[in-house]
Parts: structure tokens; C-alpha cells; sequence
């Protein structure tokens, strides 16, 4: 059989084949390096009892047997090579060894495939032809802590991976922002805006100039892209068909204007909708675009169903956990960010700070997730447009138990960095707001307590009999917020 690498027929004939053996038992340090890729199946028949016979000395006695045990054992004429031969052919050794192993083992795969599809195993198929294309001995050593500290914290802080959610507050908490290849997840109950804040992380990204998909499994795309109208135009959803022209113009304007990224939606079914479906249209954009997306967002994972048909539905817990790690491995694999959405469970309903345990399907998504992000928003702070971020989960960073607040346009959809720094205030309520006008509005209001107390000789326990307020007094402040004339 043979293999085209760069170009150049490599035939891996049994004469091939008998050298690379030669090579294992004559070099323990490159058999030492290769011993986890090989395996006796990949060898022709002839050869196939030897490599098997190798290979089980070598696990059973931590050496390599000699040529003349190999001939006694197995019938095989295998004279060990050179050391100055081995010394500079081993880079050949190397190199064609991966390249063998790789190539026979997808070629037993294409062998298997035909039985393995009529038979219903496409999942086999599948886990079989992942393992074959992860093939590969190890040259990366990885990092030497102590050879260069200050290089390697430099190469820390500015690894090209973080990039910034476009909400400076969150980004704190991130110590700066997503990494490519990790999922994040936004979790929420029902109709706290798990999509709208998926949505506006897009548009923050498309404003870096990144190229995003927006995967839809619940809302249309139509629907979907209405609320980037109003995102983009500035206007209220309501306002918008009413103004098509203007809003299509400042749509096209904001594109070529500030040189934003590409943005495709994208509705899969609710049923039967995978990782590989998605897979297979990130592909699809990659072939016809030229260039992978650099930011997924799948609108959101509870609806995913897992690549392999025999996970029940029912099972959320192993449901969950095979959605979430295919989706943080398909993250991995295209080197995109990648962010998903999911429910709490009823029992988040009444809280007010949420954990692990709200989190609908259980701990499989907060295992395999690299931030958690809770969405909550009181009545109250609903009418004042306002959400609080509370982070349950952060892999790099020590943001986990804190909060942000972030600041929510009920017209135009557009989520934004709250204007006053509130990371570590409690949750604003229209209470604490009138308190704060009240101390802006009388700053020079006094207590009299009978008509011969001073406001300075007012003593704390006292009861005061009338209170006087100079300027602007409560009930005016109150009708005021109420758009009414004061009282």
C-alpha cells in the first residue's frame, strides 16, 4: 500500500515495513517514543505475529528482545541495524512510522466502514475515525516552569486567545475576557433574556470586526435578526416597520462604516439537531467563505440533542453532559468563542442568588463549562432596566460569588455597561434611588423637635414632633418621579 505525502508517493511495502521493525528493536529510545501508535494489526500478514511478538516482550520485560529471540519465536530474519545507521535515519524512523499508523488505520477504517454503517454503528464509525486522526507522537514538552518566569507570565497575560465580551464590568470579573476554545454559559429562567444577552454579545463581537454564527434552535431567523435591527438602528422593534427604509440604511451604514464582521443566523429544527449538524455547517461556511467564524453561539444548548442516538432524552443529567462536552469540543476544535444558554429550574424561582443546584439537568453543564453566568432581574429592576450578572462559575479567574450590574433598553433591546460602578452594591431598588434624590434635593432640610429644639440639639431616640423640610420635600420628590406637579 502507499500514502502521498507532500506530493510524493510513500509505498509502505513489506520491505518498508520489516526496516521500520529492524528500527524498533534497534533503537529502545525511538520504540520508547512510538510504542503508544503502533499497533501489530497495521503490519502485512507475514509480519503481523512479529510486531505482535515485539510488543508483548517489550510490555511483559520493559526491553526489546533480540534478533536472534525474534527468529526463534516468530520465524522472522530481523537483524538489528547499525548504531550509526539508526543515529541518522531516526528522524526517518520517526516521521514514517506517525505516517504508517496514521494511513493503515484509516485504511482498516474504510475497510470496517461498509459493515459498520449497514449494522446502525455510526457512532462507532465515528469515535473510530477521531482517534484515527489524533494519530501523532508527542513533540511538544509542554512548558518549563522555571526556564523562563517573566516570559511565560508575559505570554500569559497577552495570549491572543482572550477577547473581550464588550461589558468592561464582566470582563473584570474574566480577568479579561473569553478564551477561544472554552464555552460559556448563561443560564436563566424563563423570559430573563438568556437570548437577548446572547444576541448583544454577538453584536459586541461583530463591533470588533469578528466574524460570528448565530445558531437558532427556538426563535426564527427572522425574529432573530429583527432584534439586531434594533440593536443596530437604535429603534423600537415596534418602530421598526413603520421606518424599514431608514433602518435598512443604518444597518448597511454601521456595516461599512465601522468595518464589522460577518454575521450569519442560523435556525436548526428543535428535534434531532447535534453537534455534527452543527459541525457540518460550520464546514460548509468555511468552504465557502474561506476562513472559520471566530465567535458560536447556539440559542441554547437544553434543545441540543447528543451525537449519539442511544442518550436518552429523558436522562437530562447524561443528556446535558454529552451536549455540553460535544459543544465545548467542537469550541476546541474550530478555535472559535463559544457561548450557550440554559434554564434554570424551579426551584431558582424565588431566589435571589443562584448555585450549581438551580441549574435545570444538574452539575454535568457546570463541570464542563468554562464560566457560568446567572442572569437575574427583579420586577423592580425590570422597570428600571436594569440586570445583575451573577458569575457561579469561572475557570480562569476568581470571579466566582460576585456580581455585576449591567443596564438593559427595553426600546432598542441593547444591553450596556451600567454608567455608575455598582459591582458591589446590593440590588438597586426604587427605594435606595428616592433615598439618594432625597439626600441630593435637601441638603439643608432640618428636624425640630418642639419650637425650641435646634436641629444640632436634636438627640438620637428623640421623637420629633414636627418635621420641617427646606427645598424639595418627599412627597414632591415622589411626584416628580411620577411625572405629576408637586404637592
Amino acid at each position: 500500500m502507499s500514502n502521498k505525502k507532500n506530493n510524493e508517493i510513500i509505498d509502505y511495502n513489506q520491505d518498508v515495513q520489516k526496516l521500520l521493525l529492524q528500527f524498533m528493536i534497534s533503537d529502545p529510545a525511538s520504540f520508547a517514543r512510538t510504542q503508544n501508535i503502533i499497533k501489530a494489526d497495521y503490519w502485512d500478514d507475514k509480519l503481523r505475529k512479529t510486531t505482535r511478538y515485539i510488543l508483548e516482550y517489550a510490555d511483559k520485560y520493559g526491553a526489546l528482545p533480540m534478533s536472534e529471540q525474534v527468529q526463534a519465536e516468530t520465524g522472522t530474519e530481523l537483524p538489528r541495524l547499525d548504531e550509526e545507521l539508526v543515529k541518522f535515519s531516526g528522524q526517518w524512523y520517526m516521521e514514517t512510522v506517525e505516517a504508517f499508523c496514521r494511513h493503515k488505520a484509516m485504511e482498516q477504517l474504510v475497510w470496517d466502514g461498509v459493515e459498520l454503517v449497514q449494522s446502525g454503528q455510526y457512532s462507532e464509525l465515528e469515535r473510530r475515525s477521531k482517534e484515527n486522526m489524533l494519530i501523532s507522537l508527542q513533540s511538544d514538552m509542554g512548558t518549563d516552569y522555571f526556564a523562563d518566569p517573566l516570559e511565560r507570565l508575559h505570554r500569559m497575560r497577552d495570549r491572543t486567545g482572550m477577547t473581550s465580551t464588550g461589558w468592561k464590568d464582566i470582563d473584570s470579573k474574566l480577568y479579561g475576557g473569553m478564551n477561544r476554545g472554552e464555552l460559556t454559559f448563561f443560564a436563566g429562567g424563563p423570559g430573563t433574556g438568556k437570548s437577548l444577552f446572547m444576541q448583544n454579545l454577538a453584536l459586541n463581537w461583530l463591533q470588533m470586526g469578528l466574524n460570528v454564527i448565530y445558531v437558532s434552535l427556538e426563535l426564527s431567523e427572522e425574529l432573530v435578526g429583527l432584534r439586531f435591527d434594533a440593536m443596530i438602528s437604535e429603534m423600537a422593534t415596534k418602530q421598526i416597520f413603520k421606518n424599514m427604509d431608514e433602518t435598512a440604511m443604518k444597518v448597511s451604514m454601521a456595516k461599512k462604516a465601522h468595518k464589522w464582521g460577518k454575521l450569519h443566523i442560523k435556525k436548526f429544527p428543535e428535534a434531532g439537531t447535534t453537534c455534527n449538524t452543527i459541525r457540518a455547517y460550520l464546514k460548509e461556511y468555511e468552504i465557502q467563505n474561506g476562513f472559520k467564524p471566530d465567535g458560536l453561539l447556539v440559542d441554547y444548548l437544553d434543545l441540543l440533542h447528543p451525537n449519539s442516538g442511544k442518550v436518552g432524552p429523558s436522562d437530562l443529567f447524561v443528556k446535558d453532559k454529552y451536549t455540553s462536552e460535544e459543544l465545548r469540543a467542537l469550541s476546541a476544535e474550530f478555535n472559535m468563542l463559544t457561548a450557550t444558554a440554559s434554564q434554570l429550574n424551579r426551584a431558582s424561582i424565588q431566589e435571589q442568588s443562584f448555585d450549581a443546584s438551580h441549574m435545570a439537568g444538574g452539575i454535568s453543564k457546570i463541570n464542563t463549562a468554562d464560566n457560568v453566568m446567572g442572569i437575574y432581574c427583579s420586577p423592580a429592576m425590570k422597570e428600571q432596566g436594569m440586570y445583575q450578572i451573577q458569575f457561579l462559575k469561572t475557570r480562569s479567574s476568581s470571579g466566582v460569588g460576585s456580581h455585576v450590574f449591567l443596564k438593559f433598553n427595553q426600546e432598542t433591546l441593547r444591553i450596556v455597561d451600567a454608567e455608575d460602578s455598582m459591582s458591589n452594591s446590593s440590588v438597586p431598588t426604587t427605594f435606595s434611588k428616592i433615598q439618594q434624590e432625597i439626600k441630593k434635593s435637601a441638603p439643608t432640610s432640618s428636624v425640630k423637635s418642639g419650637p425650641n429644639v435646634e436641629q444640632d440639639e436634636y438627640k438620637p431616640g428623640q421623637t420629633p414632633s414636627k418635621i420641617a423640610t427646606e427645598g424639595m420635600g418627599l412627597r414632591n420628590i415622589l411626584a416628580a418621579r411620577k411625572g405629576r406637579d408637586p404637592l
